[in-house]
């Protein structure tokens, strides 16, 4: 039911524009997603910077269908590699070939995408391409792949431990010497095709990060989870990896005290930092994907706050991140 809604809050151009107006809801956005600009991102990037973070900045949009507005968001990326070359930023880029064109054709995801591939190779910067739910695996890692035999080595994937398949994707990527995120996933997968127990997921985030640690190229953890990163620390420590080896991932806004606390431990911690017009719809199916993350989000909040001893679960989150 509060599913429902939200994607129905999602899609109606009258509820957007009550809630859109309301202190509250751009409140919250703000906290997440920082401004709708490049201007707005790259300022998110510098406040990250300042505070010995790194980041990844993401342009808000995905499954488009129409020519112009992939190009508009290439667009975009080119200029935001401009900026992160032009002002020296400690950050890198992600996005999702839906965005850029992959449902129109490959001729057209191949022409849109390779500008952006050659700007960032220009510029030694590098792209993550995201994922989404599990009918766009195959798709996005196939799409990899074919950019990846092409010759380009300046990107990489991401992927998600309540998949079953995720342990044979991430040995597939440490062939191929990829760099991969992993996170546990924030969709509403059915059972056929993903674990539903939390102690399911939590297990196969700790087996795929510790083989893309030990085997893999430089992967990104992503989780705001303490549990889970108090067992990669245990790893790492017991393997003797050096913390250049990998880092930490989180989301702008989430957990910032736990961000502080890693980077002070000697760890390098990257946050994904997602911008645009689409910000709206972005919160609001975010939430709807897993009404949890509405509790996950509200919870980061007050765990930051001198009464985030109260909080549910002392700052373990469930599946979404």
């Amino acid at each position: 039911m509060l599913r429902e809604g939200l994607i129905y809050l999602s899609e109606s151009g009258k509820a957007k524009k009550v809630l859109t107006g309301l202190p509250v809801t751009r409140g919250m956005s703000r906290r997440f997603v920082p401004g709708e600009t490049v201007d707005e991102l790259v300022g998110a990037i510098k406040e990250a910077n300042a505070a010995g973070l790194a980041a990844t900045a993401n342009y808000l949009g995905e499954a488009e269908k129409n020519e112009a507005n992939c190009r508009a968001a290439a667009d975009v990326y080119y200029d935001i590699l401009d900026r992160i070359h032009t002002e020296h930023l400690d950050a890198n880029v992600s996005m999702k070939f839906t965005q850029m064109g992959q449902v129109i054709s490959q001729d057209f995801l191949t022409e849109n995408l390779g500008r952006v591939l050659t700007k960032a190779k220009e510029e030694d910067t590098f792209i993550r391409f995201d994922m989404e739910s599990s009918e766009y695996v195959d798709p996005t890692l196939d799409e990899f792949q074919g950019f990846w035999d092409q010759g380009w080595r300046n990107i990489g994937v991401v992927l998600q431990s309540y998949l079953f398949r995720t342990m044979d994707d991430a040995r597939r990527m440490v062939e191929l010497g990829t760099r991969v995120r992993i996170c546990k996933g924030a969709y509403n997968e059915p059972p056929e095709v993903a674990y539903q127990e939390r102690h399911e997921v939590d297990q196969s985030f700790l087996d795929a990060a510790r083989l893309l640690i030990a085997e893999g190229n430089y992967p990104g953890i992503a989780t705001h989870d303490e549990n889970m990163i108090d067992g990669v620390v245990r790893f790492v420590t017991e393997q003797k990896v050096p913390s250049d080896r990998f880092e930490f991932q989180m989301l702008h806004g989430v957990r910032r005290d736990l961000q502080q606390e890693l980077v002070k431990a000697g760890y390098r911690v990257r946050v994904y930092i997602p911008f645009g017009v689409s910000w709206y719809p972005y919160l609001m199916r975010r939430l709807a994907e897993r009404p949890a993350n509405m509790l996950f989000m509200a919870g980061s909040v007050v765990k930051e706050s001198p009464l985030g001893f109260l909080w549910p679960g002392g700052g373990r989150n469930g599946r979404g991140e």
